[in-house]
This record gives C-alpha cells, structure tokens and sequence, in this order.
C-alpha cells in the first residue's frame, strides 16, 4: 500500500511545518564529514579545567601546548573516551565562573558525554560525592543527567536505553523518527527506540537504568 500522508500529516507541537526529511542516508552535499575530531569551548584556569573534566569526569588529558593562535594561552586536550577529543583554552589569569552561562544565537547550550549504562548510578553518587547538583532525565531515546562545570556550562551525561551496534546510531535514530512520526507523537520516546530496534532487524536488549521524569522544558 502506498503513503499517501502529507509531509506534515503526522506533525507533532513544534515540528515544522515542512519540514526536511530525517534520514541516516547521505545528503547530496558538495561535503561529507567522517566525524568530529575536536569540540573546543573557552576555559577557565588549567588546574579548576583538569580538576573537573580528567579529575571528575574521567577524562585523559592527551595533549597540552601553547593555544598556536594566542601562545599566552595554554590549549588541552581530552580524550572523551571514543577518541573524540574535547579541547578547552586556559589562561591562569582567569579565575572560574560557576554561574549559569546564557548564550544567544550561536552559542554553545551544552555539551553531552555518554556514560556506561551499568555505570549511570555510580556517575549519580560521584557527583553527589564531589558536591555538584544535578537533574536526571528522561529524554525519550535516552537517560540523562544534566549539571554543570566550573564554568556554568551545562555538562549532559547520557546512556543509552538498550544496546546500540557501532556505526548504526543514526540509523536507529531515523528510524525511531519515523514509528513517532507514524504515531503521532510528540518527541521519540522508549517504546519508538525498542520498535526501530525490531524494525532493523537488531535486538532490543534493554539496560538496567533507573526511572526519571521526562524533564520536557526541564534544562536552561
């Protein structure tokens, strides 16, 4: 049988109206990138910098050299555990700022890091332990906990619902997309994730995390 819906038949609140088709495929684009090398924010100092992201968060600090654009600044770099590297400019002339950071256009809302499912209520009792707040989340097609660095920029820790193969993230994505957009509904949530698991032909092999609030609206 054939589809004969509109493009926006299936609309949620706050989908557009026309909008661009979700798809794993490859755009037609002049470009095509093979993945992110490098995120880099502004920092404060390199001890505060070491302390939260190595220290706390567990990341290795793989390089460190003068910022080759401005050399009175220093540039690390963190491993951020796939090889994906978060790099941070430091000056020890600036001190932190922990007050919440509000961004216009343009700017960074916040950066998000996964986390082993079968580590998620240790990473809670660590950052109870290292005296950072947080909000723990459900976010549909994962579950997340939401704080914030030395800096005031919101740090998301996610992990994933059930067992994703390498390399197939955004196909299971597209189509967790499309059993929402079949159903109506508002944004993807755990049982769109588990129906385009099946619908790949993958095995829904779902992870032991604990239950939270959807948090829609709930992060600044």
């Amino acid at each position: 049988m054939s589809d004969t819906s509109g493009p926006d038949d299936n609309a949620g609140p706050g989908d557009d109206p026309d909008p661009a088709p979700v798809t794993a495929g490859s755009p037609d684009s002049p470009i095509t990138t093979t993945g992110t090398d490098h995120i880099t924010v502004w920092g404060s100092n390199t001890e505060d910098t070491i302390a939260f992201y190595r220290d706390l968060l567990g990341m290795p600090l793989v390089l460190r050299q003068p910022n080759l654009d401005d050399p009175s600044q220093t540039h690390l770099f963190f491993d951020t555990g796939d090889g994906t590297i978060l790099t941070v400019f430091v000056s020890d002339s600036r001190d932190s700022e922990p007050r919440p950071q509000r961004t216009g256009t343009g700017g960074v809302h916040h950066l998000c890091f996964n986390v082993a499912p079968d580590r998620f209520r240790a990473v809670q009792t660590a950052l109870e332990q290292a005296g950072r707040s947080y909000n723990r989340f459900d976010r549909g097609v994962f579950l997340s906990l939401y704080t914030r660095d030395h800096n005031g920029l919101i740090i998301e820790l996610t992990a994933d619902k059930f067992d994703i193969p390498d390399g197939r993230r955004g196909e299971v994505l597209a189509a967790a997309q499309r059993v929402r957009e079949r159903e109506g509904a508002e944004y993807a949530q755990t049982e769109h994730m588990a129906a385009a698991l099946e619908e790949l032909g993958i095995e829904v092999s779902p992870n032991d995390l604990p239950d939270a609030d959807s948090g829609v609206g709930g992060v600044e």
